[in-house]
């Protein structure tokens, strides 16, 4: 595989933009292309079987751009069905729930821990799981957030209804005394001034997106694979509203995407 070959990044949606942006940041050579799964967004209310099958289609179409590596950028795909795909193709394959919940429990100091996520990421205990085995003395407390990928992915980041259903959502883990808060969905950090608000400063917010990036550095550099070149071309592909993609993402990255093409995987 050669170092210079691009890296690929999927979501549900226009969330896994934070984690293509904190690449873009971290590892400036390296060339992305990123797939958006609009059309079946949102994830977290899909069950496992569903996630996985959607997982290898995605995979199988960034496999056909000879990507040197994968990277899932959705808490609910990294925690239903990271571990069946990772072991089906020859290259790396790395998930946001891992970086993240290391950070987390290196964090706390009084062991109570938040994860707002989907409900699938909830359900499926990932997060208990990873944090209980670093940690068992932790205590996990965590808070599905249905409504924030279908508000983001609107673009209503700065909006007072969004701000009220945060609201809704947060105010029993602050009762729960937490002193860590894991953004457990890559749509979260859009709106993480205002979750960041409603916890206050005694609440560190831990956001997996910019921790992935770091991981997949260690990646690349332990592999071989990173970039002795600066980047090429980065590809942004959707399953559905293209125009109303690039539109969101040259909001959020730090470069810009000239153009964003429909796909069907």
């Amino acid at each position: 595989m050669a170092s210079n070959a691009p890296i690929g990044v999927f979501d549900s949606g226009v969330g896994g933009l934070t984690v293509a942006r904190e690449i873009l940041r971290q590892a400036p050579n390296e060339t992305i292309i990123y797939f958006g799964d609009t059309a079946r967004v949102p994830y977290g209310s899909k069950s496992k079987e569903t996630i996985i099958t959607y997982s290898r289609q995605i995979i199988k179409f960034l496999m056909s751009k000879k990507v040197k590596a994968i990277v899932i950028a959705c808490n609910t795909a990294s925690a239903l069905a990271l571990d069946v795909v990772a072991d089906e193709v020859p290259i790396p394959v790395i998930g946001v729930v891992k970086p993240g919940a290391k950070v987390a429990a290196e964090t706390t100091k009084n062991g109570n821990i938040g994860i707002i996520g989907t409900e699938g990421t909830i359900n499926s205990g990932i997060y208990n799981q990873l944090l209980s085995k670093t940690n068992p003395n932790v205590k996990v407390y965590g808070k599905a957030c249905p409504l924030f990928v279908p508000l983001v992915e609107e673009g209503w980041i700065n909006d007072p209804i969004t701000e009220e259903i945060a609201k809704r959502y947060i105010t029993e883990l602050k009762d729960s005394d937490i002193d860590t808060l894991v953004l457990g969905c890559t749509h979260y950090p859009l709106i993480r001034h205002m979750i960041a608000s409603i916890v206050g400063d005694k609440v560190t917010l831990v956001n997996p997106a910019y921790e992935t990036a770091r991981c997949l550095k260690k990646v690349l550099e332990s592999k071989g694979l990173e970039s002795d070149a600066p980047a090429g071309e980065h590809q942004f592909f959707v399953s559905d509203g293209a125009e109303k993609f690039k539109e969101f993402a040259n909001t959020i990255l730090p470069c810009e995407v000239v153009e964003t093409k429909d796909v069907s995987v």
